[in-house]
C-alpha cells in the first residue's frame, strides 16, 4: 500500500499533534505501508521514509501555506498513489484527519480565551484582520463541505461534535479513531534513577506535591490559571505544592505574573525540553487546565505513566479520565477554586497512588499501536474507491 501523508509540518517541538504523526507515521512502516510524507518541515532522515520537503520564498505566512498547498496539489497528481491521508487540509485528500481538531473548534476556543463582553468582540473583531486563518478557514469548510469529500478521522468525541457542529457533517463522513501514544519504555531503574534526578535538580523536596505542566501554547494551555491556583493554595496555608512548567513560551512575562502572584519560589519555567518522560516520572500530579486540546497527547501519556491528571472538558483526553476516581475533570477552565481543590485532594498520598493506579489502565485504549491497526482498517475499507477525486 502506497500511501501519500500531507502535514504542513513535521517538527516535534511544535506541539503534540507533529509529535503523534511521527510515531504514527513509524507504527506505518513498521507494518510494511510504504509512505510519503509532504511537509515544509526538513525532519531528520528515516530509513523508509520518503519526505518531499516543499517549502519556498513568500512575502506572508498565508503566501507560504497557500504556495505549499498548490504544490502538494501538483505533486500528488503527478505520482501514483493508493490513497492520500491528509492531516494539514487537503483537496484531494481521501482521508482527512485534523490532529489539531477542526480550525473553527479552535477560533472559538481562542476567542473564549478573552474576558466576556467587549474583550471576546474585540477578538472576533480583529480576526477579520487573520489573513492566513482566514485562508485556512476557507480551505476547511471546501473540503468539508463536499457532499464526496473525504472521510473524515475524529480523534475523540470532542472532535466528533465539532464536525457536526460547525460543519453538520453526517455520520457516514466520520470514522472515529481515538488518539494513541507509544508507552514508555524506560526501565524502572531508569525511572527511580530520573525521578530523584529531576527532583534533585530543582530543589524539590521529599514532602513536596510535584506538579507538573507541560504545554507551548501557555496561555491556551491554561497555565496562568494554574498560577492562580498555587496563589490561592498558599493562601490556604499550603506551602508544599511546586511547580515545574516545560515548554514553550515568553518566560520573562510569565515570571513577571508569578512575581506578581507571589509564586514565583514554587514554580520554575523549565524551558522546552527532550526529557519530558523524565520529568513524568519526577511528578506526583499534572495539571493541564486548558481551553482547548483535541486530545492532548501529554494527559494521555502521563495518565499511562500511572500520573493522576487534572484536564478540562475542553480536552479530548477527558473521556479517558472517570472524574474522581482515575483523575479529574474541570467543567470550566476559569474555575481556579476548583483547581486548587482537586490538586488539595491529591496531596492525599493514598488517594493520589489508587488514582494512578486506575489511570494507567487506560494504556492498551491508547496506544499508538492500537491507532495505526484501525487507520490500516479504514485505509482497507475505502481503498476502492480512493483517488478518484484526485
Amino acid at each position: 500500500m502506497k500511501i501519500a501523508i500531507i502535514t504542513e509540518w513535521l517538527d516535534p517541538w511544535r506541539g503534540g499533534a507533529e509529535t503523534s504523526t511521527q510515531q504514527f507515521m513509524h507504527h506505518l512502516m513498521d507494518r510494511g505501508v510504504e509512505l510519503h510524507v509532504f511537509t515544509r518541515s526538513r525532519p531528520s532522515p528515516t530509513p523508509g521514509l520518503s519526505v518531499h520537503s516543499l517549502n519556498g520564498a513568500a512575502m506572508s505566512r498565508m503566501r507560504r501555506s497557500v504556495t505549499f498547498a498548490h504544490r502538494v496539489e501538483r505533486r500528488l497528481r503527478e505520482g501514483s498513489f493508493d490513497l492520500v491521508h491528509a492531516i494539514s487540509p487537503c483537496q484531494a485528500a481521501d482521508v482527512y484527519q485534523p490532529r489539531g481538531g477542526t480550525i473553527a473548534e479552535s477560533i472559538e476556543r481562542n476567542i473564549a480565551l478573552r474576558a466576556p463582553g467587549v474583550a471576546r468582540r474585540f477578538k472576533r473583531y480583529a480576526n477579520r484582520f487573520n489573513f492566513k486563518q482566514r485562508y485556512m478557514l476557507g480551505v476547511e469548510r471546501k473540503l468539508l463541505g463536499q457532499r464526496d469529500g473525504p472521510t473524515v478521522v475524529a480523534i475523540s468525541d470532542y472532535v466528533v461534535r465539532q464536525l457536526k457542529e460547525h460543519y453538520d457533517l453526517c455520520d457516514d463522513r466520520i470514522c472515529k479513531i481515538y488518539n494513541g501514544v507509544d508507552a514508555d519504555p524506560t526501565p524502572p531503574s531508569q525511572r527511580q534513577a530520573d525521578r530523584k534526578s529531576i527532583r534533585n535538580e530543582f530543589g524539590i523536596g521529599g514532602n513536596d506535591l510535584l506538579v507538573l505542566v507541560v504545554a507551548h501554547n501557555f496561555r491556551l494551555k491554561g497555565v496562568h490559571r494554574w498560577m492562580e491556583a498555587v496563589a490561592l493554595l498558599r493562601q490556604r496555608g499550603i506551602s508544599n505544592v511546586r511547580t515545574l512548567v516545560v515548554g514553550r513560551g515568553d518566560s520573562h512575562r510569565w515570571r513577571r505574573l508569578a512575581d506578581r502572584l507571589g509564586v514565583s519560589n514554587v514554580l520554575t519555567f523549565v524551558g522546552p525540553s527532550e526529557r519530558v518522560r523524565a520529568f513524568y516520572q519526577a511528578s506526583d500530579v499534572l495539571v493541564h487546565a486548558t481551553y482547548y486540546d483535541p486530545c492532548s497527547r501529554v494527559v494521555l501519556e502521563a495518565m499511562v505513566a500511572g500520573i493522576p491528571c487534572v484536564t478540562t472538558r475542553w480536552d479530548g483526553a477527558s473521556e479517558m479520565i472517570v472524574d474522581g476516581k482515575s483523575g479529574f475533570v474541570l467543567n470550566d477552565p476559569d474555575d481556579v477554586d476548583a483547581l486548587a481543590q482537586r490538586v488539595t485532594f491529591l496531596r492525599d498520598e493514598r488517594k493520589r497512588r489508587e488514582m494512578g493506579i486506575a489511570a494507567a489502565k487506560i494504556a492498551e485504549q491508547v496506544s499508538m499501536a492500537r491507532h495505526a491497526d484501525e487507520m490500516i482498517k479504514l485505509y482497507e475499507r475505502i481503498l476502492p474507491t480512493a483517488g478518484s477525486r484526485r
